[in-house]
């Protein structure tokens, strides 16, 4: 499945919020610095969702806010 999401970065608290159907806003604490902020927003993803982290993976965004990510759950 795809989904959309709007990450940001430097959030006091961390958290996944549903915004629509396939939307998703993460806030994360981590910097947009050399893609740890993207690390850190699929940990959350992976943990939302039940999957390994290995499940999920950006296919457009990487260095922008709104993101595509593919999230296999079969």
């Amino acid at each position: 499945m795809l989904i959309t999401v709007k990450v940001h970065p430097r959030a006091a608290h961390p958290g996944i919020e549903k915004t629509g159907e396939g939307e998703y806003k993460v806030r994360v604490a981590a910097a947009p610095d050399k893609g740890r902020a993207n690390e850190e927003a699929i940990e959350l993803l992976a943990a939302h969702f039940s999957l390994p982290k290995s499940r999920i993976s950006v296919l457009r965004g990487t260095t922008s806010r709104i993101k595509i990510i593919e999230v296999l759950t079969e």
